[in-house]
């Protein structure tokens, strides 16, 4: 499959997650963030926001599904999943 957004990566965070019962955060998106892509090989669950918490009643991700979402600078998201499964979190804009 094969997608072409027209944005440009720009940072990269990984996100180690803590297991089923832990949440782990994000820094902060820089100031010309305008959209996210996260992808991981493992399922999870996201949020967004200025200080979020992800549980599993929030956005799930299945593995190997990469998804785009739309955000605003200065927010940060929240990953809940498999102890020490990786999130790439990759910040794109126009």
């Amino acid at each position: 499959m094969s997608f072409n957004y027209g944005l440009r990566p720009g940072t990269i965070q990984k996100i180690t997650m803590a297991g089923t019962a832990a949440s782990v955060a994000s820094s902060a998106f820089g100031s010309q963030t305008e959209y996210v892509r996260i992808a991981a090989s493992t399922d999870f669950h996201i949020i967004f926001g200025a200080a979020p918490t992800a549980t599993a009643d929030h956005i799930f991700i299945p593995a190997d599904q990469p998804e785009i979402f739309k955000v605003s600078p200065g927010e940060k998201v929240a990953a809940l999943g498999a102890d020490n499964a990786v999130i790439s979190v990759t910040e794109m804009g126009a």
